[in-house]
């Protein structure tokens, strides 16, 4: 009798069944599998993916203990202040078209902005208060406010901004920006310290003034506030990172695609009322619709000029 004909026999039953399983048993929604994938951080990372995972690869933001405001240190030790500033970068990061068209949109428009709050000596992290506030679009509010920087009419007025059925000067990026300067100069005066200035800015005078005495403290980030102002600087320091490196955030947007200064443009100055602004237009080179883009703040069809009044407005330059 050969002894190694039962070995023989349950080996090649064993392997059998194991050739029968693996071809009648299907692969189950909970295997996994490895596959490469490709990151700016790293050229080849090695990952365990579902099988139907989608071809993305997600990576949670990094917190450093060197971010500030203005010079101001933001204490991310607290946990709560790294958790509001982590929730915004991350926000941001995966908010692609908003946060690429802030990035198109900076450049052309951050040159100008920066001259005027060197100008006031205010710090050029306001900037980024401008990109939360509209993402550097004329837009409006139910609130009333209005432009890049939001600003309520009252307020407007109280910095010479003139604002009637046919002009809102909140629409005028440079009057705008001066606007915004004086008001957050006014805040760091009352509030001491520029990131209270811009939280004061989102909330109002008042009502960051009545939450300081409420709550006895000074300090933005050890204060309360509803939803908006609670997350509001922390949104401002996300825009900042990411606008100032893009592609440390996944951004690849070279300068040639990025919105140019707005150049070849001359300013006339208008002492007279015109009827038709359509006649102006034509009179200067331009379509009505560049008119209303290069000056957004005429509301109308045409323009009412007190007298000893005068209005700048931009047109295509003859050089």
């Amino acid at each position: 009798m050969n002894s190694n004909k039962p070995i023989l026999f349950y080996g090649t039953m064993v392997f059998a069944i194991a050739i029968l399983l693996k071809l009648v048993i299907p692969t189950t929604a909970t295997e996994e599998n490895t596959q490469p994938i490709t990151s700016n951080a790293d050229s080849s990372v090695t990952v365990k993916l579902h099988e139907d995972a989608l071809p993305q690869h997600i990576k949670t933001i990094s917190i450093n203990d060197e971010f500030d405001f203005a010079g101001e240190k933001v204490p991310v030790e607290i946990e709560d202040v790294r958790e509001r500033l982590e929730r915004e970068l991350t926000v941001n990061s995966y908010y692609h078209s908003s946060t690429i068209l802030n990035i198109k949109r900076s450049s052309r428009y951050f040159p100008m902005m920066k001259k005027i709050l060197t100008e006031y000596e205010v710090p050029h992290d306001f900037l980024y208060v401008a990109v939360a506030e509209s993402s550097l679009d004329n837009v409006r509010s139910p609130a009333g406010a209005r432009g890049f920087w939001q600003i309520m009419p009252s307020v407007a007025r109280s910095f010479g901004l003139t604002i009637n059925a046919e002009i809102d000067e909140r629409y005028n990026v440079e009057k705008a920006t001066e606007a915004a300067c004086k008001l957050i100069l006014d805040y760091k005066r009352k509030f001491k310290t520029w990131t209270n200035a811009a939280g004061a800015y989102n909330i109002g005078e008042g009502n960051f003034k009545k939450e300081t005495i409420a709550q006895k403290e000074t300090d933005y980030y050890n204060m309360n506030f509803g939803s908006e102002t609670n997350r509001y600087v922390f949104r401002v320091l996300a825009l900042k990172e990411i606008l100032k490196t893009p592609e440390r955030f996944g951004f690849d947007i070279p300068e040639e695609e990025r919105y140019a200064p707005i150049d070849n443009m001359k300013v006339v100055e208008v002492d007279k009322s015109i009827s038709n602004l359509a006649d102006f237009a034509h009179e200067h080179g331009m379509t009505y619709r560049n008119l209303k883009v290069f000056n957004p703040w005429l509301l109308s069809s045409r323009l009412s000029v007190p007298s000893g009044k005068t209005y700048k407005l931009l047109v295509p330059s003859t050089n």
